[in-house]
């Protein structure tokens, strides 16, 4: 067993800081693409969408909530909150691609999914922290 020094303490630390701060960067790509198609009401979504009987209203609700996470996961007190309301998104996500017999497609939105998983647990030191500056 040998002891962990300061020093390969704190370069873990960077090293998760570093690959979180990817992960963040990477979902507020995909969030941001994924609402522009929907707030523009390209005609994949919107068939998409009256497919599973959300109408242009959930598209477009679906569409600002994508948006407001891609900008909100990129501002550090909001981090650990916006990926678990991803999440949440996402085992909606999941949940209905697989009630509309979606198969495969399954695969994407669970990727996604527990991708903002590992953020909303890496960043829950934010979430925390902002829960009780809210409770104050």
């Amino acid at each position: 067993m040998t002891p962990t020094t300061p020093t390969a303490t704190i370069s873990r630390s960077r090293a998760g800081n570093a690959a979180l701060w990817t992960l963040q960067v990477l979902l507020a790509a995909v969030y941001a693409f994924s609402a522009f198609g929907k707030l523009t009401a390209e005609a994949q979504n919107v068939a998409s969408f009256e497919a599973m009987g959300l109408g242009m209203s959930g598209m477009y609700i679906i569409g600002a909530l994508e948006l407001a996470g891609a900008i909100a996961i990129l501002v550090p007190r909001l981090t650990g909150l916006a990926a678990l309301c991803f999440v949440a998104l996402m085992i909606g996500a999941v949940t209905i691609t697989w009630a509309i017999g979606g198969g495969i497609l399954v695969a994407i939105p669970a990727t996604v999914g527990v991708l903002a998983a590992v953020v909303a647990y890496g960043r829950r030191d934010s979430t925390k922290a902002l829960a009780a500056r809210v409770r104050r």
